[in-house]
């Protein structure tokens, strides 16, 4: 039997940890079984056409929001040229229904965390011992999972991130997250994990993501996780997911300890809202997560990533607005604004006929208006996100960007801004660095009547701060008075710019 493992990442340097727990599961079909994976940016029927050189008998894919779509394609190509291929889809897309995207083509569906099952199918599938076509969710015992680790590749290692986790499951019962639907947090043994942390750290890797959803709930392991960090010399990369409220004073102090560039931690805070935090079943310590956020911003090093949702039921814009000035009166760190989604099997459902929730059926399931947002609104918070992304989260315009609203309101500033860029545009793709720059330097002279003196200066700070890069022709004419005033060195502008 010739067995395949495969999904579509969302970009080359991701790596599917699910693919790796299912090889390190497959016992005696192990030898029989291969991993390929593959990227959303590559051709469906080149894709199919790899997949199908072995001829082999079955090929386990994994689906996922970003690939649900293309795996349609894929399965209906493989099966149109080797119809006798056994395709079995596992993954968050097949764990809850509806399904919303015709996967008919495929022989067998698992449900649920498929390490065990997989093989237990693949084996029926080989002894022809008849087996239901979905197979249904079960959570398996975690001491009974082979871990993957070993499975990075070199080449993994060398040019990929190392997805690890040490727990499954969630406490919280938040309505628009698969991962409310798990009944309980189970934990890995603890020693085992780290044993083979070691190993990889020996072979190279040193960009680590976490995939636990609460790594900051247990505070035995997150400490034993951080002490074998700080254990190591940098430079190394780790990236957590935490809630916001839980940093006792044991964690702190590790926090603290880590080099600059060492530590990324994700906090979801989604909304701070009270009363819309009450609809979605989310908890929310207002207190501790001020005085957390102020503790990362002020006394560490850490990358701070927080999450802001636009279209929960009953939240307004005016709400959305007010969320996002108290968050950046609180920090200065990446806010990434997302957009309401419905995924199978969540809770949010049950919100649809009062507050008019009205989503599309295609991946990813956004939300396309509800009773306090058009969809007209919906279509401009998302260009919002877009180029809030482009010129804020990137930190290309880390000065500049702040003299767009000053003292006043972030989000009613911005608001304006994105309004204003998209009607020069007509697009929030493919804008590049220069025509980013030059339309902000343009809002903020001629829109906002600041002096063009008082823009040049933290914008040239901005677009020179990496060395050996042109000065824009926009900025040209200040660019004699910038390089009088800035200190050698340090401004990154030097003769030959100019």
């Amino acid at each position: 039997m010739n067995i395949i493992l495969s999904t579509l990442n969302s970009r080359f340097t991701h790596s599917a940890i699910g693919l790796r727990y299912l090889y390190a599961n497959m016992q005696e079909l192990q030898a029989e079984t291969q991993i390929m994976e593959f990227s959303i940016n590559d051709a469906m029927q080149s894709v199919a056409e790899k997949l199908l050189l072995s001829n082999p008998n079955i090929i386990g894919l994994g689906v996922y929001i970003w690939n649900v779509s293309l795996i349609a394609e894929l399965i209906h190509i493989i099966k149109k040229v080797s119809p006798q291929t056994t395709i079995i889809l596992g993954g968050p897309e097949v764990s809850y229904e509806p399904f919303r995207v015709d996967l008919h083509d495929a022989d067998y569906i698992i449900k649920g965390e498929g390490d065990l099952a997989f093989y237990e199918l693949c084996k029926n599938i080989l002894n022809d011992v008849p087996s239901p076509r979905i197979i249904p969710i079960t959570l398996p015992k975690l001491t009974d999972i082979e871990l993957p680790y070993k499975y990075y590749s070199d080449n993994d290692i060398k040019n990929r991130y190392i997805y690890v986790e040490i727990s499954r499951g969630c406490p919280f019962a938040c309505e628009f997250c698969l991962s409310s639907m798990d009944e309980k947090v189970r934990a890995f043994d603890l020693d085992a994990v780290l044993e083979e942390f070691e190993v990889l750290w020996h072979r190279g890797a040193r960009n680590f993501k976490f995939v636990d959803r609460t790594f900051n709930l247990n505070m035995r392991a997150a400490n034993r996780i951080l002490d074998f960090f700080l254990a190591k010399e940098s430079p190394y990369f780790a990236h957590f997911e935490v809630i916001p409220d839980h940093f006792p004073a044991s964690l702190r102090e590790k926090i603290k300890s880590f080099p600059h560039g060492a530590l990324q931690l994700e906090i979801g805070i989604q909304t701070l809202n009270l009363e819309i935090a009450n609809n979605i079943s989310r908890q929310l310590k207002l207190e501790k997560i001020e005085e957390n956020i102020a503790f990362l911003e002020n006394e560490t090093t850490a990358h701070i990533h927080l999450d802001l949702i636009v279209g929960l039921p009953g939240e307004s814009l005016k709400s959305f607005g007010a969320n996002l000035d108290k968050l950046m009166s609180m920090s200065s760190c990446e806010i990434q604004i997302g957009i309401l989604k419905k995924l199978s099997g969540t809770h949010i459902e049950r919100h649809d006929a009062t507050y008019g929730m009205v989503y599309s059926d295609i991946p990813p399931y956004d939300i396309l208006k509800n009773s306090e947002l058009s969809f007209h609104d919906i279509q401009i918070m998302k260009r919002f996100a877009r180029f809030w992304d482009l010129t804020y989260n990137s930190s290309n315009f880390k000065k500049s960007i702040k003299l767009l609203w000053g003292e006043e309101s972030v989000f009613e500033n911005f608001y304006a801004f994105s309004l204003w860029i998209y009607e020069q545009t007509d697009s929030t793709w493919k804008i590049s660095l220069q025509r980013l720059g030059e339309l902000l330097f343009s809002y903020l002279t001629e829109v906002k009547q600041i002096a063009a003196e008082d823009v040049a200066t933290p914008m040239l700070e901005d677009m020179m701060k990496l060395k050996g890069r042109a000065v824009p022709s926009y900025l040209k004419p200040y660019a004699t008075d910038f390089k009088r005033s800035a200190k050698s060195g340090t401004s990154g502008f030097n003769k030959r710019q100019a």
